[in-house]
């Protein structure tokens, strides 16, 4: 038996680059029209993002928020639903067992996303860190998508926001950046770890794209840290309600 370091990357796929990206050709057709409704409901969040006030209104909890952020996680939530269901527990899950575990992580995180809305606290930031995530998200909604075509793969197989867990996860990001709604940061942990996993699996299929989620992921950790440390708070003031 070979030892466990001469093992490569590759060598822990369960299946093969083809069958990988197939996967998204067949689930494509299977769903059609709902790209349409994608598109929409993501173009909805890039301009709730861009709305949402930086002086927050009081919510009608009592809190600092607003509709623009309420409305935006209750999409959210909305799509990881879709996602966690839809793709990686009856689709995803048939080529790869891990699927069904992050299945129940999109599950959770769709969960979390509409408990925040729900309590309906946001504090977006100004300056650049609100940039950048209003910036994650049109990426997430109207570029990301375009990789497939770009690296030469059928738009059959194309990766939208609110169907298909990569845009998905960034665009996520980018809101949560954006309307820094309370307890971001445990709203953050599944997003993260998802462009961390995706990141390593499209590296052992060797695609030229594998860099995308975990650069916007690291992105999002950053400006998040830069944000708060910026306005001199010791403690992450999300996680415990005022």
């Amino acid at each position: 038996m070979s030892e466990w370091w001469t093992y490569r990357l590759y060598d822990f796929l369960l299946f093969t680059p083809r069958t990988y990206y197939r996967l998204f050709e067949l689930y494509n057709a299977a769903i059609w029209p709902a790209q349409i409704a994608a598109v929409a409901l993501g173009l909805y969040v890039v301009w709730l993002t861009t709305k949402a006030p930086l002086t927050p209104a009081l919510s009608p909890r009592g809190g600092r928020g607003g509709e623009e952020g309420t409305r935006a996680m209750l999409v959210l939530s909305a799509v990881w639903l879709w996602v966690g269901v839809a793709f990686l527990a009856l689709r995803y899950a048939t080529i790869n067992f891990a699927a069904k575990y992050a299945a129940w992580a999109f599950v959770a995180e769709a969960a979390l996303l509409a408990w925040a809305g729900w309590r309906g606290r946001f504090d977006p930031p100004a300056g650049l860190a609100r940039r950048v995530g209003i910036g994650l998200v049109v990426f997430a909604v109207l570029l990301e998508p375009l990789s497939a075509p770009l690296l030469g793969r059928p738009l059959r197989q194309l990766e939208l926001f609110g169907l298909t867990p990569d845009p998905t996860a960034v665009a996520t990001l980018g809101a949560l950046l954006a309307l820094r709604p309370r307890g971001r940061w445990l709203l953050m942990i599944v997003p993260v770890l998802w462009c961390v996993l995706t990141g390593l699996t499209l590296l052992a299929m060797s695609a030229k794209d594998w860099w995308i989620a975990p650069a916007a992921g690291a992105a999002a950790i950053a400006f998040s840290v830069s944000s708060r440390a910026k306005r001199g708070i010791p403690f992450d003031d999300e996680v415990a309600s005022r």
